[in-house]
């Protein structure tokens, strides 16, 4: 049973119950569901990570105090620790984890003003741009059992994808990076004899390629030790986890620079397929700076656009 599992599974047993039995005026309010930091909101969980912050429990979501006011959020605080300490062998922790409770009764507006800097998920284009993608993976990750209220559906799907403009302008930033760091630079500081700023130039290949993968696929991408994992769950572009591996791991003598480089350009070529299918690109050839030009020129918004072509990345 990995944590989101766990989650519901206590929910469900305890958590409902109490809801139904303690607090049935408080349910056309609620919000009920668990999402945010930590492996198990996305089902990653396993012996190793659950050594920290892993726990039976779930997130109450509650809107403004106009609606439900303080005491009533206090008794329901209250109901909450009241809940069993232990299930399924697994401990409630009694402290609070660094960065503060990841489970309990939270105002909606707080909880992501603090995972994102919005109470409500509304950004202008330009405040698109600083998001963290990490946050916003947070903010969309683990599930959401129910929400009468509808305020945390709505802030979850407002923050569910990038607006396009703004997938144009981190999609031609990081084009036109993989086109220096691993078209450009890579072999340039292999003919310096700088094997180290050699690997420092694959491994922001790799960044960006990674990013770009994301990007066409309508995804974000999470905290960098997740990286692979939920790379390897993006049907077009899974196959080429193994490669960006060896990319990062590989040595630079005469045999590895010659498969490092196929890989860097069998990645490329993957990564502008995709932009290519989805009317990002009608430039040719395969340099990717020529690219990453026609996609940074398709942006609608005039200001967005005209900012420096790696203003998102």
């Amino acid at each position: 049973m990995n944590g989101l599992e766990l989650s519901r599974a206590f929910f469900e047993t305890w958590g409902r119950p109490m809801l139904e039995e303690q607090f049935p005026e408080l349910l056309p309010f609620l919000a009920v569901g668990v999402f945010g930091p930590g492996s198990d909101c996305f089902g990653w969980d396993d012996a190793v990570s659950r050594d920290h912050d892993f726990e039976p429990g779930f997130c109450l979501f509650l809107p403004e105090e106009a609606v439900v006011d303080r005491r009533s959020a206090f008794l329901l605080e209250r109901a909450y620790a009241r809940l069993p300490r232990r299930f399924e062998g697994v401990e409630r922790p009694l402290l609070q984890p660094v960065g503060g409770a990841r489970r309990g009764v939270f105002r909606t507006e707080e909880f992501f003003q603090k995972l994102i800097g919005s109470p409500n998920g509304v950004f202008t284009l330009k405040e698109w741009l600083a998001l963290p993608e990490q946050a916003l993976a947070e903010a969309t990750n683990g599930e959401l059992y129910f929400d009468n209220w509808g305020e945390v559906t709505r802030i979850r799907e407002n923050l569910r994808r990038f607006p396009e403009d703004v997938r144009r302008k981190k999609l031609a930033g990081h084009l036109l990076l993989m086109e220096q760091a691993g078209q450009y630079n890579y072999p340039r500081c292999l003919e310096h004899g700088e094997s180290g700023a050699a690997q420092l130039a694959v491994a922001e290949f790799v960044r960006s390629a990674m990013a770009a993968c994301f990007l066409l696929s309508g995804r974000y991408l999470p905290y960098y030790k997740w990286s692979f994992r939920a790379l390897r769950a993006l049907p077009r572009f899974a196959a080429l986890a193994p490669s960006f591996e060896a990319l990062l791991t590989s040595g630079n003598d005469a045999r590895h620079v010659l498969v490092k480089t196929a890989q860097i350009e069998t990645a490329a070529a993957a990564v502008l397929a995709a932009a290519r299918e989805q009317g990002l690109t009608k430039a040719e050839g395969s340099d990717l700076e020529r690219h990453a030009c026609a996609v940074n020129d398709g942006i609608r918004d005039a200001e967005l656009r005209n900012l420096h072509i790696l203003a998102a990345v």
